[in-house]
């Protein structure tokens, strides 16, 4: 198949590839970008800029997208070269390359030669799909957009927990697996405590506070890899993980797994996030309730209605989006009372108080933000090698620096699970694992699906 390039680009042929070459374009433009691919069917998606100079007339006018597929058989090695003429006003194209069903160990290597026209070279399986989405570039090539994820296809997810998920006992298999006992020996350095020892003999009031849970869960789930990793066809799953996500703390050990910072500054992080989150609620009387039985909609108006009875400093708010059924609201402890008063009244089957320090995930925890702020600025933090699905607007994000300030927004921000469980299932997940302590984002998946495909991985 030939097919005609975008303005700005030219195809070269390469082995196996059957396009034919632009020989204009080869004599005017420097050392190609190239980018070395094995799919089995490549979807390539260019699109060109409307031009700075009339002088130099595009050849694609429109701004769609001009679509060419390429087929080879798996044994089949295809090379694929994209001409970047950097510099040229009609050369503002894309250049950012959303892997949507990575498993390499990084889905994109940015680097900062790239961006001045060095050669850089990209490997990926050959199951795995690859979409150049179009943006208006000045004469550098963009290799820093946060939607390089924009598109991801999941067929695979691990999903980790978050705080309220611990329970005494919970660590006593990772003993028996080096690589996962061994996070616990760097875990012991970095907090100056035996974090073992209280997962796994409490005592239960003290693995329930937020400055030991949250790094106990943060590095149990951890753990949970390595003891999956043990077992036998355990690294083919880990192989196969497409995307990640966590509730609430869990999202900071899916960026962790996706590498997106190291285990121990990610553990620093945490640690600093539930020192800050406990003396923000030790500032306020707040707390927690979950509304059982009720849809979303019913819940906030059992908020506003609660809101009527109590101080603007009172007011309660839907903080977590679990799941149909299942919302926690957060607040102060009057208005926490009201909505547990009122509840009834509006047909919710229960409420039940949560076991946790005060109102995360509102305006409660904004004390928190500035201590994270200044925390992440320090953390050196890398685009994720697969999609790390957000808490905050359940969306993938690539940017580092976006991802800085939405895990500091995170602790304000209600959490959007419900809808990044049903953004996954609808774009084809097809496999779950949850890693780490219980069985509570188990239980949340299959009441949103009940069909869905979860196994629990503990440590």
């Amino acid at each position: 198949m030939t097919t005609s390039p975008p303005a700005g680009c030219s195809f070269l042929k390469g082995p196996h590839t059957g396009i034919q070459p632009n020989a204009a374009t080869s004599r005017r433009s420097p050392p190609p970008t190239e980018f070395h691919l094995q799919p089995r069917e490549l979807r390539l998606h260019l699109a060109a800029a409307p031009p700075a100079s009339s002088r130099h007339p595009p050849r694609l006018q429109s701004s769609r997208p001009r679509r060419c597929m390429l087929r080879c058989p798996p044994p089949r090695r295809l090379c694929l070269r994209l001409r970047l003429r950097l510099g040229s006003p009609v050369s503002t194209m894309a250049s950012t390359l959303a892997f949507l069903r990575p498993s390499a160990p990084a889905p994109l290597a940015a680097s900062r030669g790239a961006a001045r026209g060095v050669p850089a070279a990209v490997r990926v399986p050959c199951r795995s799909r690859v979409s150049a989405a179009g943006v208006s570039l000045g004469s550098e090539v963009a290799v820093g957009s946060d939607a390089l994820f924009a598109d991801y296809k999941p067929t695979t997810a691990f999903l980790f927990p978050g705080q309220g998920a611990q329970t005494v006992g919970m660590g006593a298999e990772a003993v028996n697996v080096p690589a996962a006992a061994k996070l616990f020996d760097k875990a012991n350095d970095i907090l100056g405590y035996d974090l073992l020892d209280f997962c796994t003999n409490g005592p239960k009031e003290k693995l329930d506070s937020t400055v030991i849970s949250q790094p106990a869960i943060y590095v149990t789930s951890l753990a949970a890899v390595e003891v999956l990793r043990s077992r036998d066809g355990g690294q083919n799953v880990i192989d196969s993980v497409d995307v990640t996500c966590g509730l609430s703390l869990g999202e900071y050990t899916a960026l962790a797994f996706a590498a997106a910072f190291s285990f121990e500054d990610g553990l620093k992080l945490v640690k600093l996030r539930g020192e800050a989150m406990q003396d923000a609620s030790d500032a306020a009387s707040s707390a927690m309730v979950s509304v059982i039985g009720l849809d979303s909609e019913k819940v906030q108006q059992l908020c506003d209605a609660a809101n009527e009875e109590v101080d603007e400093k009172e007011r309660v708010q839907i903080a977590n989006f679990l799941c149909p059924g299942n919302y926690a609201v957060s607040g102060g402890v009057k208005g926490i009372e009201a909505v547990e008063a009122k509840a009834k009244s509006f047909k919710a089957r229960m409420t039940v108080r949560l076991a946790v320090a005060g109102a995360f995930h509102t305006s409660f925890m904004q004390p928190a933000v500035s201590r994270l702020e200044s925390a992440l600025a320090e953390t050196e933090i890398k685009t994720p090698r697969i999609p790390v699905i957000s808490n905050v607007d359940a969306s993938p994000h690539s940017d580092p620096d976006t991802i800085k300030k939405i895990l500091a927004r995170q602790v304000t921000s209600p959490v959007q699970w419900e809808s990044t469980v049903k953004t996954l299932m609808g774009k084809g997940l097809e496999k779950s694992y949850e890693l780490g302590p219980g069985k509570v984002i188990a239980g949340i998946l299959k009441r949103i699906d009940k069909g869905a495909s979860i196994e629990n991985i503990g440590a």
